[in-house]
């Protein structure tokens, strides 16, 4: 990620609020806007003060900017976390998060480590976890699922 990718990031994470935004909330436009500037700052701001070293990428598909990558593979002892990967709408079902997703498993069991990544309860992309061999571990704050994936090293 570079400063020029600020406008990007702010529409990937627009997309992610899509839903409950118009589920739950009776804004015009501008009002939603406000509100996802004000909350992509705040999660830029919290990511990079909980995990400084991580790897902050935007996903590229054909060299068209397609979603962003943020993984963590030092802070938690034996894990490599997804701190959070979404891709634009237009982008998803293609098999692109699948390709990243199953390259941070070969990774994290090329490290010995456990790939583990905190989803909402109710994210589409649950099945897709599922699919690759999370597995739940834990209900986190009422909104998240602790997920993890083991590799065969890592297998308890």
């Amino acid at each position: 990620m570079v400063a020029e990718d600020e406008e990007l990031l702010i529409n990937i994470y627009g997309y992610t609020r899509t839903d409950e935004l118009n589920r739950a909330v009776d804004w015009d436009e501008q009002q939603k806007k406000a509100f996802i500037l004000h909350q992509h700052e705040a999660q830029s701001d919290y990511y990079k003060k909980v995990y400084p070293d991580a790897d902050y990428c935007v996903i590229l598909h054909e060299g068209i900017p397609a979603g962003r990558l943020y993984v963590e593979r030092n802070l938690i002892e034996n894990h490599v976390r997804i701190i959070d990967i979404s891709l634009l709408p237009e982008f998803r079902s293609k098999g692109i998060g699948t390709f990243f997703l199953k390259q941070l498993q070969k990774d994290a069991q090329n490290m010995n480590k456990i790939l583990s990544i905190h989803v909402e309860k109710f994210n589409r992309a649950l099945v897709l976890y599922e699919r690759l061999g999370f597995k739940i571990i834990k209900e986190t704050h009422g909104v998240y699922l602790l997920m993890q994936w083991n590799s065969p090293k890592t297998e308890v």
